[in-house]
């Protein structure tokens, strides 16, 4: 079951979308806008990357 799978059953279940679950989800999107934006050196794109990845596990969309 993916991410959003998840969020829309625990949102059925308790009828709740946490200030949590949009705050990681605004820090995945800003992570995957900057990871696409122009003049990022290689070592920054590797670094942000990590960042994406961590974020992701942290959300369990691995």
């Amino acid at each position: 079951m993916n991410y959003i799978e998840n969020v829309m059953k625990k949102q059925k279940k308790t009828g709740k979308y946490t200030c949590n679950e949009y705050r990681e989800e605004m820090i995945l999107l800003g992570l995957q806008k900057r990871l696409f934006s122009k003049g990022l050196s290689p070592e920054e794109k590797e670094n942000v990357l990590k960042e994406i990845a961590k974020v992701e596990k942290q959300m369990g969309i691995d």
